[in-house]
């Protein structure tokens, strides 16, 4: 690598809004995030299922498939 060129790396400290802390390597010293890995519903398992399956159900509606059909 070229000399000079490249900026300072920084062992950094992210700091989420739910308290989270973790540490990691940036050109910063310090970061704040507003959602992370612990607090993020799609991780921790809080997502609704009906968000997930909305469009799926929509779609089997609209063009009449249906469960009892397909077993």
């Amino acid at each position: 690598m070229k000399k000079g060129i490249h900026p300072e790396m920084y062992d950094c400290t992210v700091t989420c809004a739910c308290g989270n802390t973790f540490q990691t390597k940036s050109t910063k010293k310090e970061i704040n995030v507003e959602i992370c890995s612990q607090c993020h519903p799609f991780y921790t398992g809080q997502q609704s299922r009906a968000t997930r399956a909305g469009r799926v159900d929509k779609f089997n509606k609209k063009y009449g498939f249906d469960k009892k059909d397909n077993a």
